[in-house]
């Protein structure tokens, strides 16, 4: 299960009044919480609260410890009570796809490289296309055409690839609201790391253009020119 279902899946799970009510008590809380504190909170039976938040737990919203509220140890201090608190990470669903952490990531790092003297532009193309190769260099074993390998990487991280005779259209753009607000430097960002991509899957005739269109992504992928390949 990819990044994207797994986040629509927990948020599915929230679907349920009693459930997303629970689910925001406990966050809302500095501590891990108890079934009967949160049972209480939100005005339903302790059981009904335990099966609500054990299926949060399942969905990964959730974490459990258990510790003893009454800070007691040794014989007689009773069972440890099963606690809930909200679980570590990010979820995050977006339709269609957005990648701004991507997009947040290349800058910072082209930002540090550029402290070194590199002009900025310079550093963002590098920065991008290194990325994009390692991207397409963790895929191997896919001897297929070279726009099938390449659209296939594209469309897992959100470009929604689409043939056009003999190149290939990106129908969505994961990084849409900067490239809108800072169009030629988050265009050219892009146009890099989407060559990169292609470098890392060793696909030698693909060439990532920028050839913005309404409607899509600024970038295209076609099969080099003999001469320019050359």
């Amino acid at each position: 299960m990819d990044d994207v279902t797994t986040d629509a899946a927990r948020i599915g799970a929230l679907a349920d009044p009693t459930r997303a009510a629970l689910y925001e008590h406990v966050c809302a809380q500095r501590d891990a919480v108890g079934r009967e504190a949160a049972a209480s909170a939100v005005g339903v039976p302790p059981h009904v609260a335990k099966f609500q938040l054990d299926r949060l737990v399942e969905a990964g919203l959730l974490e459990v410890e258990f510790r003893r509220l009454s800070g007691r140890t040794g014989p007689g201090a009773g069972r440890p009570s099963k606690l809930y608190r909200r679980a570590a990470g990010t979820v995050a669903v977006s339709l269609p796809a957005r990648r701004y952490d991507l997009a947040g990531h290349l800058l910072a790092q082209a930002i540090e490289r550029s402290a070194s003297g590199i002009p900025l532009p310079e550093a963002i193309a590098d920065t991008a296309r290194e990325e994009g190769a390692r991207t397409g260099a963790a895929v191997t074993g896919d001897d297929r055409p070279e726009l099938d390998r390449l659209g296939d990487v594209l469309a897992a991280h959100g470009y929604e690839p689409q043939r056009d005779d003999d190149r290939m259209l990106l129908a969505n753009c994961p990084f849409d609201t900067l490239a809108r607000d800072h169009t030629a430097l988050v265009c050219s960002m892009n146009q890099s790391y989407v060559q990169g991509v292609a470098d890392g899957l060793r696909c030698v005739h693909l060439r990532a253009a920028l050839d913005p269109a309404p409607g899509r992504c600024c970038v295209t992928v076609a099969q080099a020119d003999p001469a320019s390949a050359a």
